[in-house]
């Protein structure tokens, strides 16, 4: 070996220790969980903070007809979801600890971007939580009309929201299980109804473009398909609760793309294929009335039932989420250590869930659309952050052992990344003034909140980490 190769292979090597040196300077405290997510439930929590079931394909339908809303469950996933889930993957393994794409963020550029990004997707996070009962009770006052307004709907939503709190307090693996159940039961009457429809099936219904006089919705067709195929990054937060992260979360994330992707397509296929198109009928809630007219209406009510489970999963992956990005928060040091506290029963984040349903509860009662898209708004700022933030990291820490590594070099991860960020820029710029506005009130919150925690610290007023303890991904690379 030459003189000049072994100064560079020392040089390497001094800078790869510099950077371990620098990650372990970073606040960190240890996780102790003794149990733990294992793969099947974590594939159903991912599929549940992604989508939940086929419920809300169906104004891609409605915007630009039966052929294009195909393409775009076919080919949308190679370019948003796939993109979004390997950034997932291979963060999620060189830094599986809670708190997710906050740990990425704070890696990458410091603090107060990990602050500012786990304000982003927490406020997107509960706000989207809100929307959970709010679809329970809808369903509920089909039933029960006098759920439908005034104090019995007020009613309603606050015991629905602190019950399905309740669940999750329970623990993380219970969670997880009925997860698991939910999905299942959730997914049965479509594929009763796909397998039922296809001696019905027209094939030439798939080709169809609408029907004449319907004009293209690019604009909602663009959106139904951003947000039934998004969120692959949420049950990121999670990952210092899950059996070896490092081999979990590729399987898991891979096995829940497959069951995302099948989940929409195949019952799109069994009911654009076996009834005549109305586009204008293809709005939320279609698939019921498919299952109708395609097996009777015991199917429709079957239905029914199963998107009011999957509301309940949904709420249940969302809390989890944000819970845990809290504690995350707090093991780094941006929150108070309290926010990371722990139930003595179930070792749950006990002080994550109040908060979290807290806040659910406290905009679920405000005008929603504006705050909806709001959160919509805020979820794509954190998602041009998350990017960047796994550009950076390659560059920043090159020789970080990254237990999952997407197979290409920085100008494939570039041209990875800028596809999925050019929807997100569409998102932003075709929002109205009044989510410019809230957005950029909740943006302003999330900066406040930084600088009031740095005061905090400074006048010792809460008890913060400082980096006295590991995270347990920090003592397994040692």
């Amino acid at each position: 070996m030459s003189m000049g190769a072994s100064d560079s292979s020392t040089s390497s090597q001094s800078l790869i220790e510099h950077q371990q040196q620098e990650l372990e300077s970073q606040p960190q405290i240890t996780t102790k969980n003794p149990k733990k997510l294992a793969l099947i439930p974590l594939v159903f929590l991912i599929y549940f903070e992604v989508s939940g079931g086929p419920y809300g394909e169906e104004p891609a339908v409605g915007a630009a007809g039966p052929l294009f809303a195909i393409l775009g469950f076919l080919i949308f996933p190679f370019i948003w979801s796939i993109p979004e889930a390997l950034v997932t993957a291979e963060l999620a393994t060189a830094f599986p600890g809670n708190g997710g794409f906050v740990i990425w963020a704070h890696q990458a550029f410091g603090p107060f971007w990990g602050s500012l990004m786990g304000s982003w997707k927490f406020l997107s996070g509960v706000i989207n939580l809100a929307s959970y009962p709010i679809l329970c009770v809808d369903y509920l006052k089909l039933v029960i009309p006098i759920f439908s307004s005034g104090l019995p709907r007020f009613f309603a939503i606050f015991v629905s929201t602190v019950v399905l709190s309740c669940l999750n307090y329970s623990g993380l693996s219970i969670v997880g299980y009925t997860a698991v159940g939910l999905g299942i039961v959730s997914l049965c009457p479509f594929i009763v109804m796909s397998l039922v429809a296809i001696p019905k099936i027209d094939p030439s219904r798939w080709i169809s473009l609408g029907q004449k006089g319907v004009e293209k919705d690019w604009t909602l067709y663009i959106n139904t398909l951003f947000w039934n195929l998004n969120f692959w990054d949420n049950a990121s937060t999670l990952a210092g609760e899950v059996e070896q992260p490092q081999k979990m979360y590729p399987k898991a994330l891979f096995s829940a793309g497959i069951l995302t992707c099948l989940g929409y397509i195949v019952p799109l296929l069994a009911a654009t294929g076996a009834i005549p198109l109305e586009q204008e009928d293809w709005v939320d809630g279609y698939l019921a009335s498919a299952g109708e007219v395609i097996a009777g209406k015991w199917l429709k009510y079957w239905i029914e039932i199963g998107a009011v489970l999957s509301v309940i999963g949904l709420f249940e992956a969302q809390l989890s989420s944000c819970a845990y990005q809290l504690l995350g928060m707090a093991d780094l040091g941006i929150s108070p250590l309290i926010f990371g506290s722990r139930s003595k029963w179930f070792n749950t984040p006990w002080l994550g869930i109040l908060i979290s349903t807290v806040f659910a509860l406290s905009v679920s009662y405000l005008d929603f659309a504006d705050i909806i898209s709001s959160a919509n708004f805020l979820y794509s700022l954190g998602m041009l952050l998350e990017f960047a933030s796994f550009l950076w990291l390659r560059v920043k820490f090159p020789g970080l052992g990254r237990p999952f590594k997407v197979p290409m070099g920085m100008r494939g991860l570039i041209v990875m990344c800028l596809i999925p960020s050019g929807f997100l820029v569409y998102v932003l710029a075709v929002a109205t003034k009044a989510v410019y506005l809230v957005s950029a009130l909740m943006t302003l919150f999330g900066i406040v909140w930084y600088f009031f925690m740095n005061l905090c610290k400074s006048k010792m007023w809460f008890e913060f980490n400082k980096g006295e303890q590991k995270l347990e991904y920090e003592d397994m690379s040692e």
